[in-house]
């Protein structure tokens, strides 16, 4: 029997997501996907900040506590590569910043005052973590946020897993951010459009992934205007406030993880930092800056924005 493309859609960390892979078992199939999406509910549920029962709810309600909180292979893990974005970012990359995404309140376009700002800094700097061999202890009035990583290395971990399932060809799509499980049978790429800030149904650039990942990061998702300025969900933890270089960011790279932690540091940076990084990183890239010029290297910038298609996915 010929393998056919099975595309399953689902909800998960706050996003549309969607598995396509190709199987000649409709019911074999459906099984996997349902094994596939209970892999990033899993993740959700452990390192969300917002549920009262997550694990990284439990860490940061041990903040303070002499003890601290045994930690496990796979948080261990996460908190390694975060230290190695904090130091390649020169400290901009921080999880630690869970104070500021509390402060600021993008529902209500509230901006909070430099007083608030000032005491919520007091509380942030992952150099002040301490973790030794299994154990972290978190300092009293800090939390961290694993937001930034976690949906990545989610995308990463299903592909991986799809693989021991004996998947050979699909991809995963996690509000945006993608991992290849394989190539499509013929050895061509999944096709992937870099959709345009400005209009939500049109591309700026696309790229043919036939390996690894892409992720984005942006401020077009969440944000809003006050008194004529526009302020991005992505703060600057050195400062407190938004950050005003970059407006849209997506990097392909071995993994979905690596792709979103550079996305993200970029967007972090000043503009012309952030497009050095990115060109000095020699990976596929495209950016849109405040000003709506889209550039990048390996990654295709359309000439004109082109509408997004049913058989082409979309970041």
């Amino acid at each position: 029997m010929q393998a056919t493309l099975r595309r399953f859609g689902f909800q998960a960390m706050s996003s549309p997501c969607e598995l396509q892979f190709y199987s000649d078992s409709t019911i074999e199939a459906k099984k996997a996907s349902r094994r596939l999406a209970a892999e990033v509910v899993r993740l959700e549920k452990k390192y969300s900040r917002f549920l009262r029962n997550s694990y990284l709810t439990a860490i940061n309600y041990s903040a303070g506590d002499s003890l601290g909180i045994r930690l496990d292979s796979e948080t261990y893990r996460l908190l390694e590569h975060a230290l190695a974005c904090f130091e390649e970012s020169e400290g901009l990359f921080d999880i630690t910043s869970a104070p500021l995404a509390q402060l600021w309140d993008f529902r209500n376009a509230r901006v909070p005052t430099q007083a608030q700002i000032d005491s919520a800094l007091e509380h942030i700097g992952f150099h002040r973590l301490h973790w030794k061999k299994s154990r972290l202890h978190l300092p009293a009035g800090m939390s961290i946020d694993l937001g930034g990583i976690v949906k990545e290395y989610a995308a990463d971990a299903v592909a991986s897993n799809a693989r021991r399932l004996g998947i050979t060809h699909g991809l995963v799509n996690l509000g945006g951010d993608f991992a290849v499980i394989g190539p499509k049978p013929d050895d061509s790429p999944w096709p992937v459009g870099i959709v345009d800030p400005r209009k939500p149904d049109t591309l700026m650039a696309k790229i043919n992934l036939g390996s690894g990942g892409i992720a984005s990061s942006g401020d077009y998702a969440r944000c809003f205007e006050h008194e004529g300025k526009r302020y991005s969900h992505i703060i600057n933890p050195k400062t407190g406030w938004p950050c005003e270089g970059l407006r849209a960011v997506s990097v392909a790279a071995n993994l979905s993880t690596v792709a979103g932690s550079m996305a993200t540091i970029a967007m972090l940076k000043s503009r012309d930092a952030g497009i050095k990084y990115l060109k000095d990183s020699g990976l596929p890239h495209v950016y849109m800056t405040q000003e709506e010029d889209v550039g990048g290297e390996g990654l295709a910038p359309l000439a004109a924005a082109q509408t997004a298609t049913d058989e082409q996915a979309t970041a």
